[in-house]
């Protein structure tokens, strides 16, 4: 059953292709924004996990991300989410980032559950259209 104050974990190790050079996110071999924004999802996502109802997901809707200290490869980064807020199905978390040496960013995000059949659907349905 959701409700605010869950928490979820996640963590991985620094390897160069989470570095901004390979990315495509900047030049240097330091742990990249974007990968640093897929943790924190990553977080969200193990703290509701198994607390949705049957054919239930939820969706990453935005975050607004605060990456604020660099780590370079090699050294192990975690986050740890906690839900504050639920609006229908409408998830919101707050997101710290961390390394050895301390915190690294922070979040707000948001998160919708939805239908796994009905949004896969959705999204294929796009398949034939042309931009």
């Amino acid at each position: 059953m959701l409700k605010t104050g869950l928490t979820g974990r996640e963590q991985t190790i620094v390897n160069l292709s989470k570095c901004a050079k390979e990315v495509g996110s900047g030049s240097l071999e330091i742990y990249s924004t974007p990968s640093l924004v897929a943790l924190m999802e990553a977080s969200a996502v193990n703290c509701v996990e198994g607390k949705l109802g049957i054919g239930q997901t939820t969706v990453g809707t935005s975050i607004e991300v605060k990456h604020t200290s660099p780590t370079p490869a090699g050294m192990t980064v975690g986050a740890i989410s906690e839900l504050t807020e639920i609006d229908g199905r409408r998830l919101v978390f707050k997101i710290t980032a961390y390394d050895a040496a301390g915190v690294i960013g922070t979040a707000t995000h948001e998160r919708m559950i939805v239908d796994v059949q009905k949004m896969t659907e959705k999204a294929y349905s796009k398949r034939n259209s042309q931009l």
